[in-house]
């Protein structure tokens, strides 16, 4: 040290020596130059090091982790670590797993350093008062296969994610397949976070679009994002699922729809349950709950009655022609009404459809006259 101190060696030349790290000997190297500021050099002695403080990687782990590293696209190090907490119940670090990658030559390429994000947008102070919602075109199952559309929606307060899931493209059906599943699995809110797709907004002015109407019926408002920054939250979302998704499904052999969504559920759930939000410092589950605990909640309770699965299908009034039959895709049913009478005709996400003798709005219950379960659709789930 005193060498160090006169200019005779290095840190470097004596880490080679002591067999050590450059960062250990100037660490021990400011103690010493403390000592010297007391005039007590003559009796100083370095302190202990911390010791390896490193755990044994399960066999069943690092399995794991190379099955996720070496799939196509390779997995994330932070997805690597929940996988590790999901499956195997070990809790680890990404900043271990990309050690462990280094060491085992499953490290990915150097990333370009990205820009600053931009000043995030406030958050809410409870939960439900804000639901953010995007759809994001991907190619989920790799480059071959074709884009497809995954709608994502997150509490705005807490940061769960109440809803996630895969569709063919992205088109009014699939909102309204997807919608009521997170309203009924969680609650409904009071506004969502949208952008001027056509799907929300509309340029005629006081008019709403169908989907906003449907969502106004319930009461759950559209407060729309002027630019994609203004909703990062959900925006950065797209980005948790894009590094995760691909190479799981990779690994998984996954490149359906029909086995991925139940997957991409999981994900979601262990996501809200287990993993840490860096902004928030708890699991999205955690900070829900300690909003109702709290009394920090504007959801209300999902409708009960019996217009709800009516109005999450797409309607428009059909007239009965003279022999009393309807047209439905590429045939024509008989009805119980009367001819050149006009019903609502209801096609469901799910490929079916329901003809009623009454609309929405119009007080009573709604009127069945005819089911059709349909030829089989694209979109039944």
């Amino acid at each position: 040290m005193a060498g160090i101190r006169s200019g005779e060696a290095t840190a470097e030349v004596v880490a080679l020596e002591l067999g050590i790290t450059a960062r250990r000997v100037r660490q021990i190297y400011r103690g010493y130059l403390e000592a010297c500021s007391k005039e007590q050099q003559a009796r100083w002695e370095p302190g202990t090091s911390g010791g390896y403080h490193g755990r044994e990687i399960p066999d069943e782990v690092q399995t794991l982790w190379k099955t996720l590293l070496s799939a196509e696209p390779p997995a994330s190090y932070s997805f690597a670590a929940s996988e590790a907490l999901r499956r195997c119940a070990y809790s680890i670090d990404r900043a271990t797993v990309r050690r462990w990658a280094r060491q085992k030559g499953l490290s990915h390429s150097p990333e370009r350093a990205k820009p600053q994000d931009p000043l995030r947008r406030w958050q809410c102070g409870k939960i439900g008062a804000l639901w953010q919602l995007d759809a994001c075109i991907h190619p989920w199952f790799g480059p071959t296969v074709p884009k497809l559309a995954m709608l994502n929606m997150l509490d705005d307060c807490s940061r769960v994610i109440t809803g996630t899931h895969l569709y063919p493209r992205e088109c009014l059906l699939a909102y309204l397949d997807f919608l009521p599943r997170a309203f009924e699995a969680y609650g409904v809110p009071v506004a969502l976070y949208v952008d001027y797709h056509s799907y929300f907004f509309t340029h005629i002015p006081d008019n709403l679009t169908y989907l906003a109407a449907a969502l106004r019926f319930y009461g759950i408002h559209l407060k729309y994002a002027p630019t994609p920054q203004a909703k990062g939250k959900i925006e950065r979302h797209h980005q948790f699922w894009q590094n995760r998704l691909p190479s799981s499904f990779s690994a998984e052999r996954i490149n359906t729809i029909e086995p991925a969504n139940p997957h991409v559920d999981l994900l979601r759930l262990h996501h809200n349950q287990q993993e840490i939000h860096r902004e928030i410092h708890m699991t999205p589950e955690a900070a829900w709950n300690q909003a109702r605990r709290e009394k920090r909640s504007a959801l209300r309770p999902c409708p009960r009655d019996l217009w709800w699965k009516y109005i999450w299908t797409i309607r428009c009034r059909t007239r009965v022609d003279l022999d009393g039959t309807v047209p439905v895709e590429t045939i024509r049913l008989k009805i119980a009404a009367r001819a050149f009478s006009y019903v609502l005709r209801c096609q469901h996400p799910d490929g079916s459809y329901t003809f009623l003798a009454n609309e929405p709005g119009t007080g009573g219950k709604p009127i069945v006259l005819l089911r059709y379960e349909g030829s089989g659709s694209q979109w039944k789930v």
